[in-house]
């Protein structure tokens, strides 16, 4: 269990954007560190650390507390420091161009005008970096993106939301512990096509991670 991890959520720093669209990366990092009794008590690289065990892997969980469009200024230092194997990290984030509760994981690819993840795409000077993407979907009649996402979800999506966190963890468990090719056929989509590929393909591991 020499191997380290860096998962990454990305949001913005302070109370007033806690709940915000733009910080569900936070929000699905600080659901996996509480469901495996880790907790964000170390800062370093402009980060808040979370440090610990996950399916048998050691972790880190960052928050980086540069506010989004920088925060490939806290994410380069901690893959340079640690002297981490870019297929051992991953990026979670927002995505206006998903629909709420769908799930889209990648191995690599272009930011997708998401500036959080183009400013961590830059730092490292490469776009092979695994990345989470979860829908929040477009805003509203005339409402500008930029306002849209810094607006809490309301009270008609919080089931959903809950649900699709909970959806995150377990993608970013199965990412750990079986690859990103199986955490793909397991979770991008909706909850919805997430069963139907587990029915089409019953192989599919279904162990559940273990903490330490």
């Amino acid at each position: 269990m020499t191997e380290r991890f860096l998962i990454v959520g990305l949001g913005n720093p302070g109370r007033e954007y806690e709940r915000t669209r733009h910080n569900i990366g936070f929000r699905v990092v600080e659901s996996l560190a509480t469901k495996h009794g880790l907790s964000f008590s170390k800062k370093q690289a402009k980060a808040l650390l979370a440090e610990g065990t996950i399916a048998e892997r050691r972790v880190l969980l960052a928050k980086p507390q540069t506010y989004m469009n920088l925060s490939g200024q806290s994410v380069g230092p901690l893959v340079a420091y640690y002297n981490l194997p870019l297929t051992n990290v991953l990026i979670i984030l927002d995505d206006l161009d998903i629909p709420l509760g769908t799930l889209r994981l990648r191995p690599s690819g272009s930011a997708g005008g998401q500036r959080g993840l183009k400013s961590i795409l830059d730092q490292l000077g490469t776009q092979a970096v695994a990345r989470l993407r979860f829908g929040i979907g477009r805003p509203p009649g005339r409402l500008e993106a930029a306002a849209y996402v810094l607006q809490p979800f309301s009270a008609e999506e919080q089931l959903l939301v809950a649900e699709t966190v909970d959806r995150a963890v377990r993608a970013v468990e199965t990412w750990l512990q079986f690859g990103i090719e199986i955490a793909m056929a397991r979770y991008n989509g909706t909850a919805e096509d997430a069963a139907r590929a587990a029915n089409a393909a019953p192989n599919l591991p279904k162990t559940e991670p273990k903490s330490e």
